[in-house]
């Protein structure tokens, strides 16, 4: 499984197509995180002021349509994530089919990630 964080109303938006978020456009490629730790880490650097619930799809790579490429954070990984960590970048549109679940990013008051949580 791979992880990407999306606000929920992006991910509920156009829900009959298939995702694509603004860095596809911008960066040419879906940002994506590899495990748990990494995802918590990025949505407290990036995610903080973002209003609303914050969740997490979980990706299975094999089923994505698009192709994936590991590679190393540019410029640098977030505060608390190693240097040596490498990202999942998705190279296309997420196919919806390819996401097997999804979770929400609990926060504490001053909005920093502090766990994953089943959605309900």
């Amino acid at each position: 499984m791979i992880y990407h964080l999306v606000p929920l109303d992006d991910w509920l938006r156009d829900p009959d197509r298939p995702y694509a978020p603004s860095s596809l456009a911008e960066d040419g490629f879906v940002h994506c995180s590899p495990d748990e730790d990494v995802t918590l880490a990025v949505a407290d650097a990036f995610y903080r002021r973002t209003p609303g619930p914050l969740m997490v799809l979980l990706i299975d790579e094999r089923a994505l349509e698009a192709r994936v490429l590991w590679e190393e954070a540019e410029p640098v990984p977030p505060p608390g994530v190693p240097p040596e960590t490498r990202f999942p970048h998705v190279y296309g549109r997420i196919n919806r089919s390819a996401v097997a679940g999804m979770l929400e990013v609990r926060r504490d008051g001053d909005g920093r990630a502090v766990a994953l949580a089943v959605w309900s």
